[in-house]
C-alpha cells in the first residue's frame, strides 16, 4: 500500500499534499546547465574564475550603527563563532578590509560558552582543536586571537569597550541563540560602535537567495542559480595588517588544559579518530593527492553518496563545513575545476552542498518554530502520524 493509502487519513494527506502544491510558488525557469553556465562566464576573465577584492556589499549587514565618535584609529574586531577559519572567510575579510579603510588594527575574538545545544566531549574537543590551528595561523600574520570564556552577551560586550573598538564584525548564523546572542551584544556595546553581520556561512547569504521560507529546493533552486555570478567568486588573500595591535596582547591559550578541561563532559562518547580538526586537514580531504574526494572519489558520488553500504560514496566534508573549518564557496569552487570530467557526480556534489545546505539555512532564519514539529507543514504533521506505526523495511541504529 503506498503512502496515505485508501483510508480516510491518506485520502486528507493527499487532498492536503494537492492543495499545498497548488498555492506554492510555480517552478522558476532555469538554465539548462547552471553551474556550467557560470564557470563559462568566468573563464572570460583572464581564463580564470572571477576573483573579488572586496567583499561583497550584499553579503554585509549592519545591525547596528554607531551614534557616537569612535577614537581615531579605534580597532575592528572580528567576533568569530559559526565560521572557524582564517582561510576563505569572508567576515574575517570584510573586518580586514574595514581596519585597512580606517587605518585601524585588527584582532579576532572566541568566546568558549559552558554549553551549547547539547555539545558534548567530541563535540568540543574538535571544535578546540580547529581553533588552536586558527590561532596559530592568524598570529603569524600577526592578527592577535583572544579566546573568552562565558556568556557571549557579557564577554564580547565588555571586550569590545575594554578595547575601545569602533567596529565589530559578527559570523551570521540562523538559529535562535545566535539572534539572542547578536541582540544582546548590539544592545550591550558602546554607542561609538557600529556592528556589521557577514554571512561568511552560504554562497548566496541567505537574506539575499529570498526573503521568505522556501516551500522546498526546487523553489529556492532557481533563486540561489540566479545570484551564482555575483556571489560565487574566488576569495582574495587575507592580507597581513597594516597596523600592528598595540593594545593589551592575548594571553597564550594553554591549549591542552583547555581541551582537557572541556571533554570531560561527555567523555563516555569517545572523540572520533579518523577526523583530523583544523582548516588543512579538510583542505586536504577536499583536495589531497591520496585521499582528497575531488581527487580519487568523487566519479561515483552520484551512485554512491546515498547507498549506506558505501560509506566511502560520500564526500566526508560534514563536520568540517559544520563547524565552518572548511568554506562551502571553497568547495564548490574547486568542484567546478572538475566538472568536465565529473559532470553527474558534480552537479549532484553541488545540488547537496549549495542548494539544499542553503535550503536548510532558510528554514531555520524564517521559521521560528525550526527545532519542533510545529514548524512542519499540516500536511507533513498528518503524514508522520498517519505512518507512525508502519513497519520499515529497515531499520537503522
Amino acid at each position: 500500500m503506498g503512502p496515505g493509502g485508501n483510508t480516510a487519513a491518506g485520502v486528507a494527506v493527499k487532498r492536503q499534499i494537492k492543495e499545498s502544491k497548488s498555492q506554492s510558488p510555480k517552478k522558476p525557469k532555469l538554465a539548462k546547465e547552471p553551474w556550467q553556465e557560470v564557470a563559462a562566464g568566468e573563464a572570460k576573465v583572464d581564463g580564470k574564475a572571477s576573483t573579488s577584492t572586496e567583499v561583497n556589499a550584499g553579503r554585509v549587514r549592519l545591525l547596528k550603527q554607531a551614534t557616537a565618535s569612535a577614537a581615531e584609529g579605534a580597532p575592528v574586531v572580528y567576533w568569530m563563532s559559526r565560521d572557524q577559519r582564517s582561510c576563505d572567510n569572508w567576515a574575517l575579510l570584510y573586518a580586514a578590509e574595514r581596519a585597512r579603510q580606517q587605518g585601524s588594527p585588527l584582532c579576532v575574538v572566541f568566546n568558549l560558552v559552558d554549553s551549547f545545544l547539547n555539545a558534548q566531549a567530541r563535540h568540543f574537543g574538535f571544535m578546540l582543536r580547529g581553533l588552536r590551528i586558527v590561532d596559530q595561523k592568524l598570529s603569524s600574520m600577526g592578527i592577535p586571537f583572544f579566546l573568552l570564556q562565558g556568556k557571549a552577551e557579557e564577554t564580547i560586550s565588555e571586550f569590545v569597550e575594554k578595547t575601545g573598538a569602533s567596529i565589530l564584525v559578527m559570523d551570521f548564523s540562523p538559529l535562535r541563540i545566535g539572534r539572542v546572542w547578536r541582540e544582546a551584544v548590539c544592545k550591550r556595546v558602546p554607542p561609538y560602535v557600529s556592528v556589521f553581520e557577514v554571512d561568511a556561512h552560504n554562497v548566496v547569504p541567505v537574506w539575499v537567495a529570498s526573503d521568505k521560507q522556501e516551500y522546498g529546493a526546487r523553489t529556492i533552486r532557481g533563486k540561489i542559480h540566479r545570484h551564482l555570478p555575483e556571489f560565487l567568486v574566488d576569495y582574495p588573500p587575507l592580507l597581513p595588517p597594516a597596523h600592528a595591535w598595540t593594545l593589551e596582547k592575548s594571553d597564550s591559550i594553554d591549549w591542552e588544559s583547555l581541551i582537557s578541561e572541556v571533554t570531560k563532559k561527555g567523555a563516555e562518547v569517545p572523540e572520533v579518530k579518523w577526523c583530523e580538526p583544523g582548516e588543512d586537514a579538510a583542505m586536504e580531504l577536499l583536495l589531497g593527492e591520496k585521499k582528497g574526494f575531488l581527487r580519487t572519489r568523487i566519479r561515483n558520488y552520484a551512485d554512491d553518496r546515498n547507498d549506506p553500504a558505501k560509506p566511502g560514496g560520500l564526500s566526508g566534508l560534514s563536520p568540517y563545513l559544520h563547524y565552518g573549518q572548511l568554506s562551502a564557496q571553497r568547495c564548490a569552487l574547486e568542484g567546478r575545476k572538475v566538472r568536465r570530467s565529473y559532470t553527474k557526480d558534480i552537479d549532484a556534489f553541488l545540488e547537496e552542498l549549495v542548494i539544499r545546505r542553503e535550503l536548510a539555512d532558510n528554514f531555520c532564519y524564517y521559521q521560528l518554530h525550526y527545532d519542533s514539529l510545529q514548524g512542519a507543514y499540516e500536511w507533513a504533521r498528518n503524514t508522520l502520524l498517519a505512518h507512525a506505526s508502519d513497519k520499515r523495511e529497515h531499520i537503522y541504529s
